[in-house]
């Protein structure tokens, strides 16, 4: 009788200490699966996807106003650093752009292929709101429409999201130096200067946004020496594929309108002739982020 008493005893006594064993083993497995997914968080994210415009417009300058035209594009962005202080984050971005027309008028093997454009450089962001980005890009034309370009440029972007709420303008300064070749349809090796808000907003499962921007050039970057290149300002819709699983990304449909106002350095542009001062643009595509 003793002997089961006591038998009884420690297996309740057993019984009690682990409870709290497999309470603790519980919030250990949580704690070490929570380390296991933060360990495979990815330093590398990226985009890809595909845009279609009336007109292709670069910088003020028309440079194709007839057939479709096609613009995909792939970008990939290496995280070197993220922390708490002055400097929050860093990161080296390369991408690549293209623009394929119907229009032929060359007389190249690959005259559908009107331009390739690749892009190097870096992402600082600052006082949690300023993000400079210095960079690099090579203007090519694998259809033979122009020559190479090599162009130095600098991108400061603020996000002022956290002083002005949904009323955020998100401006930015842009500018871009010439190194060699030409850019931009002057006679020297000019600069290129552009400011731009976009203030947005969700209406549901829509992002709208409001780009304006403004460009201006230097030292013959347009024809004629002249200062004033464009005025643009449009509507931007963005609608994200909730379907689509999030293994496969971000994907989201886009459509915008623009109206553009040029200066007279926009008459004679590559060949293509324009003589109008205000043309409205269409395009729309589709975006895949990971």
């Amino acid at each position: 009788m003793i002997k089961t008493q006591i038998t009884k005893i420690g297996i309740l006594a057993t019984t009690i200490l682990a409870v709290p064993a497999i309470s603790f083993a519980g919030t250990a497995a949580k704690e070490s699966k929570k380390l296991v997914e933060k360990t495979k968080e990815s330093c590398i994210s990226g985009d890809i996807g595909m845009d279609g415009y009336s007109q292709y417009i670069f910088h003020g300058l028309t440079l194709e106003n007839q057939g479709a035209i096609l613009q995909p594009y792939a970008d990939i962005y290496f995280k070197l650093y993220e922390g708490d202080g002055f400097l929050s984050s860093a990161s080296l971005n390369l991408g690549v752009w293209n623009s394929f027309h119907s229009n032929h008028p060359s007389l190249s093997t690959t005259r559908g292929w009107y331009e390739f454009d690749f892009l190097a450089g870096f992402s600082f962001t600052f006082a949690k709101h300023f993000t400079l980005s210095p960079g690099y890009v090579a203007y090519t034309s694998p259809g033979d429409y122009f020559n190479t370009a090599h162009v130095a440029q600098v991108k400061l972007a603020v996000d002022d999201s956290e002083w002005l709420g949904a009323f955020a303008l998100n401006p930015y300064f842009l500018f871009e130096a010439e190194l060699d070749g030409k850019a931009g349809n002057g006679t020297d090796r000019g600069f290129y200067y552009e400011v731009g808000i976009a203030p947005g907003l969700k209406a549901g499962p829509v992002a709208i946004s409001l780009p304006i921007k403004a460009g201006f050039g230097s030292n013959n970057y347009y024809a004629q020496d002249a200062g004033y290149g464009f005025f643009s300002a449009g509507v931007a819709l963005g609608y994200d594929l909730a379907f689509v699983p999030e293994c496969y990304g971000v994907w989201t449909l886009s459509a915008n309108a623009t109206y553009f106002n040029y200066g007279d350095a926009n008459a004679d542009a590559n060949g293509v002739k324009n003589d109008e001062v205000n043309a409205v643009v269409f395009g729309g595509g589709l975006k895949i982020a990971f």
